[in-house]
């Protein structure tokens, strides 16, 4: 069964625009774990713009679910990650100017450096992710460095699902869906865990929770706007009908 990872990252976005203490992404969490979430994720950016290292902390005490942690490959985020402990450390591309992760990780040109993180993080029993676009050569570079699991960048079959039709008959939908397939082949084929994520919303994650062998699907601005008017609990139990409709249909 497809599992749903839910990113609360932009329940703290509304929290730090006003440097505040509400809403509490910790009670985001809780109620996306009654909505049926089976993990939850976040993202500790270096520049701290949303996810504090306090809400890490309060997550990894009081969440009951998996706890992924979305990191860039620093020193500093490693050293977190090891105190913390989450179940998995996701590694993701950084850029301070870009408004969301806009990318893959490069892990092909820089497969010794994300070696060493990896290996320190599994090193303190942190299950290792890397978030890479829907190609072999970067596939193949996770594989030799160690990671565990690998999540595909699903931005591009978003993007083609939004512009094209809203339909999975569009000739450009079905080719970027064809890439997330094709990459989940091969990601499970060199033994690592096949996952995606990146813009997937109520309309367009029928087709990749259907995909062959996916693990997680990792969904957050769709759920959090969405729960403005239906609340985290509904908002979260809705998409898991979503992905489990997929599996029977």
């Amino acid at each position: 069964m497809v599992q749903l990872g839910v990113n609360i990252d932009h329940v703290a976005t509304v929290r730090q625009a006003r440097r505040t203490y509400e809403p509490d992404p910790v009670w985001a969490a809780v109620e996306a774990q009654l909505g049926g979430a089976d993990g939850i994720t976040v993202h500790l950016r270096e520049d701290r713009r949303h996810i504090q290292d306090q809400d890490v902390n309060r997550l990894s005490d009081l969440v009951h679910i998996k706890l992924n942690l979305e990191m860039a490959a620093t020193p500093e985020m490693v050293g977190i990650a090891c105190d913390v402990a989450p179940q998995m450390a996701m590694l993701v591309p950084e850029g301070r100017a870009e408004i969301t992760t806009e990318g893959g990780l490069d892990v092909l040109s820089d497969r010794s450096r994300l070696a060493e993180v990896i290996k320190q993080l599994e090193d303190s029993g942190i299950m290792t992710s890397v978030f890479i676009d829907a190609r072999e050569d970067q596939i193949q570079a996770a594989a030799e460095i160690g990671a565990r699991v690998c999540e595909v960048h699903t931005g591009p079959y978003a993007e083609a699902f939004h512009e094209h039709g809203r339909g999975v008959e569009s000739p450009a939908i079905d080719a970027e869906l064809e890439k997330v397939a094709r990459a989940g082949a091969l990601i499970r084929s060199l033994g690592m865990g096949f996952n995606a994520g990146h813009a997937l919303n109520y309309a367009n994650v029928g087709p990749i929770a259907a995909l062959e062998g996916v693990s997680e699907l990792h969904i957050g601005h769709s759920i959090v706007s969405r729960a403005m008017f239906l609340g985290i609990r509904e908002a979260v139990s809705e998409m898991k009908q979503v992905i489990l409709r997929s599996q029977t249909d």
